[in-house]
């Protein structure tokens, strides 16, 4: 349950991090403010669709993961582009690490060897 209340902040985060970067991608307001909303926006949709718990697509593991790794890794990039690489690299450090905990507590630590 812990697991999953940090996974729900590290998701938080991740989207207010995109919304940053895109009101600070550009010079002319309107173009912040459509950044702002849609680079988050896109990134909450995708992840609605593909790895929310309740997501409207079941994907195997890798997708959901791929999904993750996305979201995450834009919005460690977007922090390295806001000019913040500690907290780039603390913000992927536990996103990763959180998401290894979530899944592996998810599918109860199953392995499929593939042969």
């Amino acid at each position: 349950m812990f697991h999953d209340l940090v996974a729900f902040v590290v998701e938080l985060v991740a989207l207010g991090v995109l919304a940053w970067w895109g009101w600070r991608a550009a010079d002319p307001v309107v173009l912040r403010v459509v950044l702002a909303v849609a680079v988050p926006g896109t990134a909450a949709v995708v992840w609605g669709l593909f790895a929310a718990p309740k997501a409207r697509f079941r994907v195997p593991v890798a997708g959901v993961l791929a999904v993750k790794a996305l979201v995450f890794g834009a919005a460690t990039v977007a922090l390295v582009g806001l000019g913040h690489g500690t907290a780039a690299v603390v913000f992927g450090v536990v996103a990763a690490v959180n998401t290894v905990l979530v899944t592996v507590s998810r599918t109860g630590g199953a392995r499929r060897d593939v042969a």
